[in-house]
């Protein structure tokens, strides 16, 4: 027989880790990671009466007869679960505490009938309190599933401008007349005379001349229709012509924007 041992197989130390592509075996003696440093956030509740209804409605109780005792030592060990992960407890879980403590003295004490009679279910008031928050709470949950839009966010939506403007012809006011007239006026007083002649002007005669000057395709301007060489006669005669002719609806007078100069056309029924 050989004196030497058949060697055994052994397995290689696992690495628990890889760190750029090196598998490492041993801890490293600098790593320290303090006990508070994990920590595990459980399910957050938004007051004590949220707590309790979580409790009940964790084991399908009826909140109209609520076990006390069971669910007053949930509400203190999770109370306990907080305070060991050093989670701040509002004065409200210790008030529903003190006040569960309560109710459960209450049921476990002996009372009379008389007195169970006067007083009632020790647990009337919590359970009212509870199903008053049940109500809020869903109606909330309620609220938040419907959508937002037109709710909390709005469209918003502009009209487009009209581009198209249509400007109206001001109308021409006897004012405007007059203002025309007394320029025709004043440029006729530079045109007089002292030469005096018998000079035979008839209304009739010039709204006979204004009809034949003028027609119904161009315009022509207002002072054009005077002659300032007729002088102050020539230039009423001239006005009252194309006032009758206005009156008559035998002309159209056209002016584009204030204080601008008048134009005058024959209508187009005349010329016809």
């Amino acid at each position: 027989m050989s004196d030497t041992k058949q060697e055994q197989p052994t397995q290689d130390e696992m690495p628990f880790a890889v760190v750029q592509g090196e598998a490492v075996t041993v801890l490293p003696k600098d790593l320290y990671i303090p006990p508070e440093a994990l920590e595990v956030f459980l399910e957050a509740f938004e007051g004590p009466l949220d707590l309790l209804l979580y409790l009940i409605r964790r084991q399908n109780l009826n909140v109209l007869d609520i076990p006390i005792a069971e669910i007053t030592r949930q509400y203190v060990e999770y109370m306990e679960m907080m305070k060991a992960l050093n989670l701040e407890l509002a004065a409200d879980y210790l008030v529903m505490a003190a006040m569960l403590a309560e109710i459960k003295s209450r049921m476990l004490l002996p009372r009379s009938q008389e007195v169970e009679q006067e007083e009632g279910d020790p647990r009337a008031e919590l359970v009212r309190r509870l199903q008053e928050y049940e109500r809020f709470k869903q109606a909330a949950e309620d609220i938040d599933g419907l959508p937002r839009m037109n709710r909390d966010v709005f469209q918003a939506s502009a009209k487009t401008p009209d581009l198209k403007l249509v400007k109206p012809e001001p109308e021409v006011d006897m004012r405007e007349l007059l203002r025309a007239f007394k320029e025709v006026l004043v440029r006729a007083e530079m045109f007089t005379s002292h030469q005096i002649s018998m000079e035979t002007l008839t209304v009739r005669e010039r709204m006979s001349e204004l009809l034949m000057s003028l027609n119904a395709d161009t315009f022509t301007e207002f002072s054009a229709l005077f002659r300032a060489e007729e002088g102050r006669a020539g230039v009423v005669v001239s006005f009252l012509a194309i006032l009758e002719l206005i009156k008559e609806s035998l002309l159209e007078i056209i002016q584009t924007e204030p204080y601008e100069p008048i134009h005058v056309k024959l209508r187009v029924s005349v010329e016809a």
